[in-house]
């Protein structure tokens, strides 16, 4: 079994104002939430970078968010654990997606492009479903872009004669997320009142090769962490990837078109 992916925080963060966006839309689309104060869980938080908007929407509400990775969770309860300024608290806590269910009962489960990284999560749906106060919300986002060049071009290049004995199997493919309307239907059979959709953002990237940089923090992360004992194999995977990615994604004159399909889902619990 291929290790765990690891996480650079500060890679992650270089493109954190395109990353946030779709949080803040998702949170666009909660209700209002039964507790008074709220507790809320932000399951996959990474850097706690997107996890402090949840205190500017809940100011009072205790928020804790949790996620596998020691290199994110140290960045995040370093820089952002503490008393918020509305007077709620925001704490950071150890936790994998796969094994995870809340010890008491939480007015909002949210996730951030964290579930595509959680084979067979739509299956966890109905324990967090049941974690979740009488009115509670559990809302999510994940990617929906393995089709992408961006995607499909690493994974060919993974599975090609080069390197497949090393980086087969590693990547994800498009079975990493569920349809839209197949997530609709999984939460209404929880009897939850669902709103699901989808939106495709065009983000403007600047910079050299500015995909690549960004499949850097994501999605290029299990071959980087397989390749990070061989410094040169690692620099030429980067470089055959590199090329492929610039044919793909080429540079217009402000900046590198990048399109990002994305899935929502926003399910309220029976109150």
């Amino acid at each position: 079994m291929p290790a765990a992916p690891t996480w650079d925080p500060a890679q992650y963060l270089r493109h954190a104002g395109h990353r946030a966006r779709p949080f803040a839309d998702l949170l666009a689309r909660v209700p209002d939430l039964p507790g008074d104060p709220p507790r809320i869980a932000d399951l996959g938080c990474g850097p706690g970078n997107v996890t402090v908007l949840l205190a500017e929407r809940w100011p009072a509400a205790h928020i804790t968010g949790y996620d596998n990775s020691p290199e994110m969770l140290d960045r995040a309860d370093a820089e952002r654990a503490g008393p918020t300024p509305g007077g709620g608290r925001l704490d950071f806590a150890a936790a994998d997606a796969r094994t995870w269910t809340p010890r008491q009962p939480c007015d909002l489960i949210v996730s951030n492009a964290t579930l595509q990284w959680v084979p067979g999560h739509a299956k966890r749906f109905g324990e967090w479903v049941a974690g979740l106060a009488p009115g509670g919300t559990f809302a999510f986002q994940v990617p929906g872009n393995f089709d992408a060049p961006s995607h499909r071009l690493m994974r060919e290049l993974a599975e090609s004669a080069r390197w497949k004995d090393r980086l087969g199997g590693l990547l994800r493919h498009g079975d990493a997320v569920l349809a839209p309307e197949t997530y609709l239907r999984r939460l209404t059979a929880l009897g939850c009142t669902a709103d699901v959709w989808e939106t495709t953002y065009v983000h403007l990237l600047t910079g050299e090769d500015p995909v690549l940089d960004w499949v850097k923090g994501t999605g290029l992360r299990p071959v980087l962490t397989a390749l990070a004992g061989d410094p040169a194999a690692r620099e030429e995977f980067l470089g055959a990837y590199r090329a492929a990615l610039r044919e793909a994604y080429p540079a217009g004159e402000h900046g590198t078109p990048f399109p990002f399909r994305r899935i929502f889902a926003v399910a309220r619990k029976e109150a």
